[in-house]
């Protein structure tokens, strides 16, 4: 509630012991399966930001598969909370998504796996054009995923009594292996 440096510099021994030190541990023991992932510092940038509170008020770890495609794991307030998918794309990359998404085989091979996700209690996510890209049929069925320009999924645990016990590991672990469908096809189809 106090996002000031005064309160930051006070209290900043809590961050590095109950919340840096538990998120590393978290990313060393996933990281023979999964691979090294980057710890976010807590600092905001707040250049352009009409917000201009210094701090994050979460604490994020992500494991790059591929440019802007992996996995992820954050802390905060409202608990904890696991995704996965792409969440940037160079116009280059984006239109050879795109491209796959409108192919027979690989399009229905995307809504399969979304949709075994949806099923599984993952939320689908992402930004998403509010009409049909240019040069796009707003009739196309699956328009839906055509208006993506980042695609993830996430699954939030809240304060579920697993996230303060070793069982947040497995329990992580098994949602990264249940998103790993969507990474390798996002790798599969994007290029450049």
């Amino acid at each position: 509630m106090d996002n000031t440096k005064t309160f930051w510099e006070a209290h900043k021994d809590v961050y590095a012991t109950a919340v840096a030190a538990p998120m590393k541990a978290l990313a060393a023991a996933l990281a023979d399966e999964f691979g090294d992932a980057k710890i976010y510092r807590p600092y905001r940038d707040v250049r352009f930001a009409k917000d201009k509170t210094p701090y994050k008020t979460h604490q994020g770890a992500f494991v790059a598969k591929g440019p802007s495609t992996g996995y992820y794991v954050q802390v905060g307030a409202p608990g904890v909370r696991v995704g996965s998918g792409f969440y940037e794309a160079s116009p280059a990359r984006l239109a050879s998504i795109r491209e796959a998404i409108v192919h027979q085989r690989h399009g229905k091979e995307l809504e399969d796996v979304l949709a075994a996700l949806g099923s599984a209690g993952w939320e689908i996510g992402g930004d998403r054009l509010k009409t049909a890209p240019r040069g796009y049929d707003v009739d196309h069925p699956r328009i839906h995923l055509l208006r993506h320009r980042s695609l993830n999924v996430g699954k939030s645990y809240g304060f579920e009594p697993v996230i303060h016990t070793s069982e947040l590991l497995d329990r992580v672990r098994a949602d990264w292996h249940e998103v790993t469908p969507l990474v390798e096809w996002v790798l599969t189809h994007a290029r450049a």
